[in-house]
């Protein structure tokens, strides 16, 4: 090794630090500086920095929103085959995104009734909220007369029903008979993959600059409202964590339904709960994921299908912290949801769970979607960036647990797919030598899989 080589620049060493540990830093500076400012009656010089440094990150994510709709949701559709959307696919995306609407519902009721950031007030802000249109209209405005007409406007309903319509497109011309229609199908595939990469470029810049927004957003609030900030951010997380306990009971109803032992569910599936809690990443504990079904018996022609597909589209944790965070929002911003805005905020938490899983700061970024469909202001959604990283750990934990339970379910509807407690197999299945220890399904040792760090991992995927 080269003892000359030059060290590293302080850019390069900011780059290398998580961004956990950033957004924790810029939290506790926001919260010291902006206390410092209020004790010290500096507001006059120090608000309209902090204000323009808050600023920029708002219009950042606002910027990222309509092209990550179109290019991710594309891309999520596209990646299901019609051949694989069978009996089981059918089964495995209805519960998902049955799990996924229940969910966002439960974060939304236990928010309401805590009502978290009632009588917080983000300084100068006298946005309100756009009219909402009856329900009627709300529902013909999902199908756009002009698509780009929607884009424009920001129609985010609008825009995820053409990106799904364009996708299911996709689909079917990858999967056709004729090979020109295949061709290009594979042309548009690699376009969209590509759009979808620029894209999240641009998203891992913006996050890099999320610690110095969220640091101005942060003390800009606190130099106004001095510690009356810290009381509705905690409400929020407990009403998120609250509602995840929740969810997890739904799952262990789910489980005893389908007649699946709860002790052994869970035995099996601490080890990747844990794991996504700590890496915050559902697509990184994949490994650990799969591993645990083949532990619960579950044979792979249900796991290698529902769990892929359960780290691309089942984001329930996440999905509770959108509905619980849009109220949060809404109360911050002075504005009374009304029944029409709820549905709308579950319509979009659900499709949104399609096509922003796997990116960094998904949760963040699916919280603009719901806030931009009913017409909110994007400050208080600063706000909740500040504690991101701790409402990430448990949402991401609820992801992984609704992945299993889905698959645990599917297993035990479906005659041959479940081995027996023992793993000795069943006779439905008797070309399936894979039991429950010594080599999984593609012949690697137990240990290769069971102990592997997830792969791919990163901070704030969900």
């Amino acid at each position: 090794m080269d003892s000359t080589a030059a060290p590293r620049s302080l850019w390069r060493r900011y780059l290398d630090i998580p961004l956990i540990w950033k957004l924790a830093v810029a939290l506790v500076a926001g919260v010291v500086v902006g206390l410092a400012i209020d004790l010290s009656g500096g507001a006059a010089w120090a608000l309209p920095v902090l204000d323009v440094l808050g600023q920029v990150f708002l219009r950042l994510l606002q910027m990222l929103v309509l092209p990550l709709i179109v290019t991710t949701l594309i891309a999520g559709v596209a990646a299901v085959s019609p051949q694989r959307l069978g009996r089981i696919g059918a089964k495995v995306f209805a519960l998902y995104l049955l799990t996924s609407a229940f969910a966002i519902m439960a974060g939304l009721l236990l928010a309401l009734a805590i009502s978290p950031g009632t009588g917080l007030r983000m300084p100068g802000e006298a946005e309100e909220a756009a009219e909402v249109p009856a329900v009627s209209e709300t529902f013909l405005g999902i199908i756009p007369a002009n698509p780009f007409q929607a884009l424009v406007e920001g129609n985010v309903l609008a825009v995820m029903f053409g990106a799904v319509v364009f996708g299911l497109a996709l689909t079917f011309m990858l999967n056709s008979a004729d090979e020109r229609t295949r061709d290009l199908g594979v042309f548009l595939r690699r376009g969209v993959d590509g759009a979808v990469e620029l894209v999240f470029r641009v998203i891992r810049g913006v996050l890099e600059y999320a610690p110095v927004g969220v640091f101005g957003l942060i003390a800009l609030v606190l130099a106004e409202t001095g510690l009356d900030a810290v009381r509705p951010l905690l409400e929020l997380t407990g009403a998120v964590y609250l509602a995840i306990l929740v969810q997890i009971v739904v799952y262990v109803l789910l489980l005893l339904l389908f007649g699946a032992g709860v002790g052994r569910f869970f035995a099996a599936a601490k080890d990747p709960m844990l794991t996504a809690f700590v890496t915050r990443s559902s697509s990184g504990t994949l490994p650990v994921t799969s591993r645990a079904a083949e532990r619960m018996g579950v044979r792979e022609g249900v796991y290698g299908f529902s769990l892929p597909l359960g780290a691309t589209i089942n984001m329930d944790g996440t999905a509770i912290y959108v509905g619980a965070a849009t109220v949060f929002v809404a109360n911050v911003a002075g504005v009374e949801l009304t029944l029409a805005q709820l549905g709308t905020v579950v319509v979009v938490g659900v499709l949104a769970s399609v096509g922003t899983a796997g990116v960094p700061g998904a949760g963040l970024l699916m919280l603009s979607m719901a806030t931009t469909s009913v017409g909110l202001p994007m400050g208080p959604v600063a706000l909740v960036a500040g504690i991101d990283a701790i409402l990430d750990m448990g949402r991401t934990m609820c992801n992984v647990t609704g992945d299993l339970t889905v698959t645990r379910v599917v297993a035990a509807t479906e005659k041959g797919m479940l081995r027996t407690p023992g793993g000795s197999g069943d006779a439905d299945a008797p070309g399936d030598t894979s039991g429950a220890g010594g080599a999984d399904a593609s012949g690697a040792p137990e240990q290769d899989r069971a102990g592997a760090p997830p792969t791919g991992a990163g901070p704030g995927e969900s």
